[in-house]
C-alpha cells in the first residue's frame, strides 16, 4: 500500500517560505520543515523530490513575491514606472530582508551572463522611457542599479532606518544627476 500525501505542496512551500523569512535560506531543512508543518518528513518527499527540488519551488516563489511587490509599487501611480522598480527594490530588501538577501546577496558564481542580461536590459528599457536615448540607457542603469542595489543592501542587513522621502529624494538626485552628466558628454 502506497503511502498517502496528508499535507498539500502549497502549504509545505508556504512553510519553507516562513522558515526563509524568519532565518534564511540556511535554516530551511526537511526537519525543520516537517515541524513546522506538524507532519512527518514523509508528505513531503512524496511532495519533492529531494531538498533541491523544494529549494526550486521556495526560490519561484520568493521571486513571485518580489515581483509582486514590483507590480504593486507600479501600479500605485506613485512614480514614474522606472523610479518605482527601484522603490520596490529597496522595499523588499526593507520587508523582506531574507527573501532579498536570498534572491540579491547569494554567491551567483554559478549564474551565467546570460540570464542576467536579460533582466538587466529589461530594466535598461525602462531607462528609455526616463529621456536618455542609445548607448546612455546602459550606463545610466547600471549606475542606477549599483545605487539602488547598496541602499536595499543596507536596509536588508538593518543599517539604515530612512523614511521613504528621503529615499525617494536621494534616488531622484542620483538620477538626475547621473542623466545630466550623460547628456552633457
Amino acid at each position: 500500500m502506497s503511502a498517502k500525501k496528508i499535507i498539500e505542496k502549497e502549504r509545505i512551500v508556504q512553510a519553507a517560505c516562513q522558515i526563509v523569512a524568519e532565518s534564511g535560506m540556511d535554516a530551511l531543512n526537511m526537519r525543520e520543515l516537517a515541524k513546522r508543518c506538524a507532519c512527518s518528513t514523509q508528505p513531503i518527499y512524496l511532495s519533492f523530490v529531494n531538498a533541491e527540488d523544494l529549494k526550486r519551488a521556495v526560490y519561484k516563489e520568493i521571486e513571485a513575491s518580489y515581483n509582486r511587490c514590483i507590480n504593486d509599487e507600479i501600479a500605485s501611480g506613485k512614480w514614474t514606472e522606472y523610479k518605482a522598480a527601484g522603490m520596490a527594490y529597496i522595499r523588499f530588501a526593507k520587508e523582506q530582508p531574507q527573501f532579498f538577501k536570498y534572491l540579491f546577496m547569494r554567491d551567483r558564481a554559478g549564474e551565467t551572463v546570460d540570464e542576467m542580461a536579460t533582466e538587466f536590459q529589461r530594466e535598461s528599457t525602462r531607462a528609455v522611457h526616463s529621456g536618455v536615448s542609445g548607448d546612455k540607457t546602459t550606463v545610466l542603469h547600471t549606475h542606477m542599479w549599483i545605487y539602488v542595489h547598496g541602499i536595499a543592501t543596507m536596509y536588508a542587513t538593518g543599517f539604515l532606518k530612512w523614511d521613504w522621502d528621503t529615499v525617494s529624494a536621494l534616488l531622484t538626485e542620483e538620477f538626475l544627476a547621473i542623466k545630466s552628466r550623460l547628456e552633457n558628454k
